[in-house]
């Protein structure tokens, strides 16, 4: 007996030590490429951090500064929130509506479904520089309204009114596949059974939608709206690429004021700063949706 437990304890000791050599290489990746740059810029945002010079603790003034002499923090972190406002509700309930359209018994569903997902897949760069070239002055956009209306469209790209609406409006069909098949993936788990009895019993049209499908996928759509939230406040490279972060800082968020004060300004310690900012805004977000998820999202028991 004894013998039979010591072959077991040396058998698992050899599965541990095999299974740990088979993840040393991601572990490796891990603490190399995310922990100790977490832990490095921890101490950077406590530090007056230039990218060449002597660096010297300064404490939380870096956090102070952010708020208090900053000039373009708040317009960055303004722009983050409006940008979020109008593209997270934009890209769910859209990419929902999209699934529910898909979802029915049409002819070449699929093909449609690979069709809006292109987007998803194809570089991000790709497609900026696709919809700059039409949204120019001189671009498909405004070549149509001319030719079919006689109308000329703003410069949607320079005007500050526009600008933003643009960002938005590129993004959420950039993103619109993944959550439509995130969405499409939970439709076709729904009980056909369930979906009957709410016929017969006379839901139909948008009060089965409201009533008994929303319901039955909610877990889907808080977790896209979760995903959708994060990467909405982490955007930069389609204002990057669109606007520049202008006209003005029209279009700057938080993060593209992150690059330009560690990579244009060289202050790393304030770019530290402002991304561990963001990191707790991230989180605090987070923290409320999933507390208030108990009201709304329905798991099966």
């Amino acid at each position: 007996m004894t013998i039979t437990t010591r072959s077991r304890r040396s058998l698992a000791k050899v599965e541990a030590g095999q299974a740990l050599g088979f993840a040393s290489p991601a572990l490796i990746g891990l603490a190399v490429f995310t922990i100790v740059p977490v832990g490095l810029s921890i101490v950077m945002s406590v530090f007056d951090w230039p990218t060449f010079g002597e660096r010297t603790f300064n404490g939380v003034d870096n956090y102070f500064k952010l708020f208090t002499s900053s000039p373009d923090f708040w317009p960055a972190l303004r722009n983050s929130a409006v940008y979020t406002l109008l593209y997270v509700p934009l890209s769910v309930a859209l990419s929902l509506v999209l699934a529910l359209g898909l979802g029915s018994r049409i002819r070449g569903r699929g093909a449609l479904r690979v069709l809006f997902f292109i987007p998803v897949v194809t570089p991000m760069v790709a497609n900026v520089l696709v919809w700059k070239m039409m949204l120019q002055p001189q671009g498909l956009f405004n070549g149509l309204s001319q030719t079919w209306f006689g109308i000329e469209l703003p410069n949607f790209l320079a005007d500050p009114s526009w600008a933003m609406i643009m960002v938005v409006v590129m993004s959420v069909w950039q993103g619109l596949g993944y959550n439509m098949l995130i969405f499409s993936a939970a439709l076709e788990q729904l009980p056909e059974s369930v979906l009957e009895a709410a016929s017969i019993d006379g839901a139909r049209g948008f009060r089965r939608v409201w009533s008994i499908i929303i319901p039955m996928i909610s877990p889907s759509i808080f977790f896209a709206t979760i995903m959708t939230m994060i990467t909405s406040l982490q955007v930069f490279v389609q204002p990057q690429m669109l606007t520049g972060g202008g006209p003005g800082n029209a279009t700057k968020p938080l993060v593209m004021y992150i690059w330009e004060q560690g990579f244009t300004f060289g202050d790393l310690g304030l770019a530290a700063a402002a991304a561990w900012i963001l990191f707790a805004i991230i989180i605090a977000i987070t923290g409320l949706q999933f507390a208030a998820q108990k009201k709304w999202v329905h798991y099966e028991h």
